[in-house]
């Protein structure tokens, strides 16, 4: 895949606005963007952050070329001036974000930019591409890894996924979100996911018979050795060649780890039979792997139905998000500078969802000190800071009557430094890193949170003055009272 520039990865309405902006002297006035989104993925509880890294890198690499110059100017309606200032155009502004990994929940922010207004709201595209894309994989490796209580999963995705940046950057969210491994070579060779696989049907066609084809790849790889046994006849000659196989060619060697893969059929019936087999044959541990078109749900069902499974394989389903395919991640002003000042801004709409949340924030999450369990996420304006030494209230702007009280916790801020006067502040974990944060993190969660129907609503509330500024937002229109 070759490099590229990608700064006209943009919507065209980034340029026509960032036109008007300089052409009205309101291009250096420094605006507050966060990136939050409204619903989890399939009903979850909660959500997994993911694509900061690849944010980094965009703005790390954010110019334009002359050749982006001229395609601009042949479009005939951006001024001379602009164009002159694009050609020196670099981001200068702040960013903040939660690390990847994170548990992320509605409307809350994810990432906060501060820049030039637009510095600002030129960069909109791409951030939502990268933290959309990636944060829907990874919740829904996330719920797959789940259900498959503790038996590693395996991302196999690559040939359903839309195009080769859905492939490898979905395999590195699915890796993030919890898979084991990944059936895509060239995300190991750039981001360390460990990449798996044996073999195709068609190995085993190419060959006179479905035993020769075994022992075969048994002789070419005999510590790696998982055969594919649903080409022909699972139980009437599929597993039977494999035990042949494996007691012909690994047993004399010593060695017993082995593996059959089913990728068809009713897979909790023939994953019984198959167990009850291979150790009637001395092969228990032989490992039965199965694929075909999983997701959570199926995987969960088949579990609880006593399949013998030791390790799934994870494709279309999973790569694509298929059952729910848009994350729905937004990119929306909440603040501008004004003189010495920040002036909290907020959009209204007739859908109360719509309605954001106005200003500068931080976010911190609440922690039960005794359970070391998340209790709920407060929003705060920037200059404050929670006290754990005095009980918290926290305020719930869904159900604007309802208040809580919380003692015996600590709090901590989600969203970290990432640039800071258009440099980067930041130094991105190793991939296992993340994997291992996002497995420790979503430990913190109540199990209700983490249920995949109906799930407890973890609140995300708001700091008493936050509350007020808001309310007196929307009793004034968006105009401070």
């Amino acid at each position: 895949m070759p490099n590229i520039n990608t700064t006209l990865l943009c919507d065209f309405y980034e340029l026509t606005m960032a036109n008007g902006y300089f052409e009205l002297g309101k291009g250096d006035e420094i605006a507050y963007f966060d990136v939050f989104f409204r619903k989890v993925p399939d009903g979850g509880g909660f959500a997994i952050a993911a694509g900061l890294e690849q944010v980094i890198d965009y703005i790390k690499d954010l110019k334009f070329t002359s050749e982006d110059i001229e395609f601009l100017r042949a479009k005939g309606i951006f001024s001379d001036k602009f164009l002159a200032y694009l050609a020196d155009f670099k981001f200068t502004g702040d960013i903040y974000a939660v690390p990847e990994g994170t548990p992320i929940f509605p409307n809350e922010p994810i990432m906060t930019v501060r820049a030039p207004s637009i510095e600002a709201q030129f960069i909109e595209t791409f951030v939502l591409l990268c933290l959309n894309h990636q944060s829907l994989i990874a919740t829904k490796a996330n719920r797959v890894v789940r259900a498959a209580d503790g038996r590693p999963v395996m991302e196999f995705g690559s040939r359903r996924a839309q195009g080769a940046d859905g492939a490898i950057l979905g395999s590195r969210a699915a890796y993030i979100g919890g898979c084991a491994a990944t059936a895509c070579t060239i995300s190991d060779r750039d981001y360390a996911i460990p990449a798996t696989g044996t073999m195709a049907h068609s190995w085993i066609q190419m060959f006179d018979t479905e035993y020769e084809a075994f022992v075969s790849y048994c002789k070419l790889y005999p510590n790696n050795a998982t055969l594919l046994v649903d080409t022909y006849d699972v139980l009437g000659s599929g597993i039977p060649n494999a035990i042949k196989a494996f007691k012909e060619v690994l047993i004399p060697q010593g060695i017993t780890k082995c593996g059959i893969r089913l990728d068809s059929g009713d897979i909790t019936y023939l994953t019984k039979k198959a167990r009850k087999m291979l150790d009637e044959a001395g092969l228990t541990e032989c490992k039965i792997v199965v694929s075909n078109s999983l997701d959570e749900n199926i995987i969960r069902d088949i579990i609880l139905q006593g399949a013998k499974i030791d390790s799934f394989g994870v494709g279309e389903r999973l790569i694509t998000a298929k059952s729910n395919p848009v994350f729905g991640g937004v990119y929306k002003l909440v603040a501008k500078e004004e003189g010495k000042g920040i002036v909290p801004k907020i959009k209204i709409s007739e859908n109360p969802e719509k309605i954001t949340n106005p200003h500068f924030k931080k976010v911190y999450r609440i922690f039960d000190k005794e359970t070391d369990i998340a209790i709920a996420d407060q929003l705060c304006v920037y200059d404050e800071v929670v006290d754990e030494s005095q009980p918290l209230t926290l305020f719930d702007p869904v159900e604007t009557w309802k208040k809580k009280v919380v003692t015996n916790y600590y709090a901590r801020e989600l969203l970290v430094p990432v640039f800071k006067n258009g440099e980067c502040v930041y130094k991105c974990p190793h991939i296992s890193e993340i994997q291992e944060y996002c497995l420790g993190e979503v430990g913190k969660l109540w199990d209700e949170v983490k249920r995949f129907e109906n799930p407890h609503r973890y609140y995300v509330d708001l700091s008493k003055k936050l509350w007020d500024i808001k309310h007196n937002l929307l009793e004034n229109r968006g105009q401070l009272g």
